[in-house]
């Protein structure tokens, strides 16, 4: 691969230029195949999403967090305060699956159910605080 093949961000260089999600799958093991198959290495999480229950449920298990990066992403938040505190948290449980170094975030600020259009005001004001927090 030459350098203008792959993508860098910050100090990470990805081959893939490929972000998938994973939200909506049928089951864990169709998620897994589907990221396999995509030959992506990011791979985003929506917080808020993210269950707490048993094995079978929790969708941070059955990812190889040694192969992908995550991606968190502050889907499903109203405010920037909110949007806030999900990246932390995003921040934290890429932490927890072993990238320390990981300060990523997919910054997502939508009110608007109906619609889904995002309110910039808030999504900067979010952004400029998450950038201080060395996002």
């Amino acid at each position: 691969m030459t350098p203008k093949d792959t993508l860098k961000i910050g100090s990470r260089i990805f081959n893939s230029r490929l972000m998938i999600g994973t939200g909506k799958y049928q089951s864990a093991q169709i998620m897994v195949d589907s990221l396999e198959s995509s030959k992506s290495e990011i791979i985003t999480v929506a917080i808020r999403r993210i269950k707490n229950m048993d094995k079978d449920s929790n969708l941070l298990q059955h990812i190889n967090w040694s192969k992908y990066w995550m991606l968190p992403n502050t889907a499903g938040c109203k405010n920037s305060e909110e949007a806030i505190r999900i990246a932390l948290l995003g921040r934290e449980l890429a932490k927890l699956s072993g990238q320390e170094d990981n300060n990523f975030i997919k910054l997502e600020v939508i009110p608007d159910v109906k619609y889904l259009l995002p309110d910039p005001l808030e999504t900067l004001k979010a952004a400029e605080i998450l950038v201080k927090k060395d996002f």
